[in-house]
């Protein structure tokens, strides 16, 4: 199978990268010099990523695995994210769909459910609170119509939770809380926002991995939450990694600067990933975590 992975060298597609080509398929990817190296990688990499894309070298793929986005939730410049994360996009699923592709999956965000309160269902009304989730439900529409308007191709959207797990550590303060605060304590107390109990759904790259290879096999288009089905507190996920890393920090407690736009319970409902894609997660947080330890990447 010959695939293209945008944002291959970001943190999802430079786990799914490496997993392809460990199964023996093709891979193209887009990326940025500046995330990170991918290690044996032996496919084409194409420079800037996919905004200054190079077409000729892409040529047909089987599967488009599109990953590539501005995914800051805070960035503001509504311009910038629209032509990147769907003016980009667009002409993306144009090329390669004229090309002969015929299976696309791409990365959606339950950023679309804003303040909506969880678990999160697919038929929830949206709730865009920034450009970024605005630009991933303006996306969601745009594929499901032209999946509608092309027939013979499938195309999948993975609204993504809370993703963590190796390789994410290039993304500093978009990181998820797990790393951060894995990152703390190796040092002294986590901080956390007031008081601690802020739920997040969080997902195992890995699992993600198995969604997207899922998605790439489905028969019928649609958009499905991908996330782990269940939230747990950040003082959980303290208790977890003292036990993971053997220590015993205590967590300290400061205001929340983002208190009026800061999602305190994100949760998906993950029983139309079952039914659309066969997608069951496999890790929960304890042994995500744990893995996440034995990879070497989280300290």
């Amino acid at each position: 199978m010959r695939c293209l992975v945008t944002g291959g060298t970001g943190f999802v597609g430079s786990n799914l990268t490496i997993f392809l080509q460990a199964q023996g398929h093709e891979v193209i990817i887009t990326g940025n010099e500046s995330e990170q190296t991918i290690p044996g990688f032996h496919g084409k990499c194409l420079y800037p990523g996919i905004l200054g894309i190079d077409w000729d070298a892409i040529g047909k793929v089987d599967v488009l695995f599109h990953q590539a986005a501005i995914n800051g939730t805070r960035v503001k410049d509504r311009d910038e994210i629209m032509r990147a994360n769907l003016e980009a996009s667009k002409e993306l699923f144009k090329y390669v769909i004229n090309n002969g592709c015929r299976k696309i999956v791409y990365a959606s965000s339950t950023a679309v459910y804003g303040n909506n309160p969880a678990p999160y269902k697919e038929s929830d009304p949206r709730d865009l609170q920034t450009p970024y989730a605005e630009s991933k439900a303006l996306l969601d529409d745009y594929a499901m119509d032209l999946s509608s308007s092309t027939p013979g191709v499938t195309i999948i959207g993975l609204r993504y939770c809370n993703v963590f797990g190796p390789r994410e550590n290039h993304k500093g303060t978009r990181a998820t809380m797990i790393y951060q605060f894995a990152q703390q304590m190796q040092k002294g107390n986590p901080r956390l926002f007031k008081f601690g109990e802020q739920r997040r759904d969080y997902i195992y790259i890995k699992d993600v991995v198995k969604a997207n290879m899922l998605a790439s096999e489905a028969g019928e288009s649609c958009v499905v939450n991908c996330g782990s089905g269940c939230a747990t507190s950040f003082n959980e996920i303290v208790e977890i990694l003292n036990s993971v890393l053997n220590l015993n920090r205590k967590p300290e407690y400061i205001d929340n600067p983002f208190e009026d736009s800061y999602q305190s319970h994100t949760e998906c409902d993950m029983r139309l990933a079952k039914e659309k894609i066969g997608f069951t997660p496999f890790y929960d947080l304890k042994n995500g975590i744990a893995d996440y330890f034995n990879s070497g990447f989280l300290i």
